[in-house]
């Protein structure tokens, strides 16, 4: 008989594990977009109120969701929305206009600076594309531009983050970030770009190391989750937040990649409690949520 109790007690015990209830979500992509999205902002907003989630962020790679997260605000009542801006070339590339421009719009909703992403020199490079791309450093120097940017992120309490660039880009930015009062700087999904070594001494600069699911999970995973749950360990749970990413057409929804996420984090040996700070604690801290 001590089966026949213990098999439901487990189940809640495993649901009660996977509770989305306060997740902080940093990464997230939704329609209106020039790419295939998989949901648009306002229903994404109104399923993760409804999942339980305590605040998203969502991201377009060409133009501003400062408007987008004042929107969604307002359709799913509860829910902290926040968007921000990548600095491609859609929007000028490395153009503090555009980033002041985002800090006025209603409701200030816009709270991440990311550098470049799809159009980073280093992406296009990678790639092995021919075509422009936006620059963040030149011989081993931020450009003018750059420190522009950054004064505006400290100045406005904003969060950077690293975009698609290079290892020692990376670097380059974090420090000067620190440097010049940048409190909350995010090293963006770095596996495949910075090793362990190299995520180590941004996390020890003060960066978050930013894990997100579609990395593991979903038509576009490249790492093996054995690969992922070691990489969070050697950057230190204490250093690192959990994001989905999701959002492309033909994966899943947020909040369900997410759950399996979890899921696959406790096979690895996470407990409960690390998956709430990598999902809950850390990500609201990076955000400055109380």
């Amino acid at each position: 008989m001590f089966w026949l109790v213990a098999i439901p007690l487990l189940a809640a015990q495993l649901a009660a594990a996977q509770s989305l209830s306060g997740v902080v979500d940093v990464h997230m992509h939704a329609d209106p977009d020039s790419m295939a999205r998989s949901i648009d902002g306002i229903s994404l907003a109104r399923l993760a109120r409804e999942r339980g989630l305590r605040a998203i962020v969502v991201k377009n790679h060409y133009e501003s969701t400062a408007g987008l997260a004042w929107l969604a605000r307002q359709a799913a009542p509860g829910l902290e929305v926040f968007g921000g801006i990548a600095l491609n070339r859609a929007v000028g590339g490395i153009n503090p206009a555009a980033v002041e421009q985002m800090t006025r719009v209603k409701g200030g909703f816009g709270r991440i600076v990311w550098m470049p992403t799809f159009d980073a020199e280093h992406a296009v490079r990678s790639a092995r594309q021919q075509r422009p791309f936006v620059p963040v450093a030149r011989e081993g120097k931020l450009l003018p531009a750059v420190l522009e940017v950054l004064d505006l992120v400290a100045r406005n309490k904003l969060v950077l983050a690293t975009g698609h660039s290079s290892p020692a880009e990376c670097l380059l930015l974090i420090r000067e970030a620190k440097a010049r009062g940048i409190a909350q700087i995010v090293a963006t999904h770095p596996m495949g770009t910075l090793n362990v070594a190299e995520m180590r001494e941004a996390a020890r600069l003060g960066a978050w190391i930013e894990f997100t699911c579609n990395t593991a999970i979903g038509t576009s995973a490249s790492v093996p989750m054995r690969d992922f749950a070691a990489a969070i360990r050697a950057a230190g749970v204490e250093h690192a937040v959990l994001a989905s990413d999701f959002g492309q057409a033909g994966n899943p929804l947020h909040p369900d990649g997410l759950l399996e996420m979890f899921r696959l984090l406790r096979e690895q040996g996470f407990s409960p409690a690390e998956i709430e700070r990598l999902s809950k604690q850390n990500p609201a801290r990076l955000l400055s949520l109380p």
